[in-house]
């Protein structure tokens, strides 16, 4: 009985950052100064960008936070679920749907984890371009980058109980 207790904490927990992650993604700034296409699949990836920066700010806290990262990706992944729902994909196709958003997901956060991490805005612009704008030559992807390591800098200077309450993103630079 007290691990469902628990367990519902915990989901609340996810849900709130997932919120916070998808309200900030929604910001008009990106689709009117930044151009990012307002398109179901541009969408997913400045979801996957927020996501992933709490994700990596969160789990910089240790256990603590690779809980809350978890639950922040649990519930990311069964948004995407019901999404997919919504739009009409069938039970029989839904797994082969989730299979390839789930390769798409790993292979973003991947490269772009390695990318904040290391600082390097060049590695992140250029796969930001290729994924969000869906153009390698996209001239805003720059600005991207540097509002996502601007993003990273500004939740790393947060205080860990800040950032599950509200966190910190960023100013968008145009």
């Amino acid at each position: 009985m007290l691990q469902n207790l628990f367990r519902t904490r915990r989901g609340r927990l996810g849900e709130s950052l997932y919120d916070h992650a998808v309200r900030q993604a929604r910001r008009p700034d990106f689709y009117t100064r930044l151009g990012v296409a307002d398109r179901i699949d541009a969408r997913f990836e400045l979801y996957t960008l927020h996501v992933l920066l709490l994700t990596m700010r969160l789990r910089d806290e240790g256990e603590r936070g690779a809980e809350a990262g978890q639950e922040l990706f649990d519930t990311y992944v069964s948004a995407l679920d019901h999404a997919l729902r919504e739009l009409g994909v069938g039970d029989i196709s839904v797994g082969k749907k989730m299979r390839k958003l789930g390769e798409a997901l790993y292979g973003r956060m991947r490269a772009w984890e390695a990318a904040l991490r290391a600082e390097d805005a060049t590695a992140l612009s250029d796969s930001l371009a290729r994924n969000v704008y869906e153009d390698a030559a996209a001239t805003n992807a720059p600005l991207l980058a540097g509002y996502a390591l601007a993003s990273q800098r500004a939740l790393a200077g947060q205080d860990f109980d800040a950032v599950l309450a509200a966190p910190c993103w960023a100013e968008l630079e145009a």
